[in-house]
């Protein structure tokens, strides 16, 4: 459990969100970037992780290379769906670890650019103080 703002967050406990407020970001330690992040392949071409050719393969072959090569941790064949892998600490692949901030911000997937109106509980988030 960690502290947030008005008590602790337990990322598992939803209850314990925060109401999401703009300008809530500008002083997080990015607790959501320690959530799994689904991508769909148009995020991974974004990414620059798969160029458009590749696009055109079956989704199961990027996934086993993207797979080899640490990138993402899942892939759901039923709704085409990679989970992005994480480091040990649970942190995103693309937060600096120091600055706590996402590394590929412009490119970053639909998942994260939803955040929080989309998500285990819309409106809220694991808000937890830098």
């Amino acid at each position: 459990m960690r502290q947030g703002k008005s008590g602790l967050v337990d990322l598992e406990r939803l209850s314990t969100w925060h109401k999401y407020k703009k300008g809530l970001c500008a002083d997080c330690r990015a607790s959501c970037c320690t959530l799994p992040a689904e991508v769909r392949v148009s995020d991974l071409i974004r990414m620059g992780l798969v160029d458009a050719f590749e696009a055109d393969h079956p989704p199961k072959e990027i996934a086993k290379r993207l797979k080899k090569a640490g990138i993402i941790d899942h892939f759901n064949f039923k709704s085409e769906m990679f989970t992005l892998a994480r480091m040990a600490n649970g942190d995103c692949l693309y937060l600096d670890s120091q600055r706590r901030r996402c590394t590929i911000y412009d490119k970053r997937p639909d998942t994260c650019r939803n955040h929080p109106q989309i998500g285990p509980r819309p409106g809220y988030c694991a808000y937890v103080t830098l």
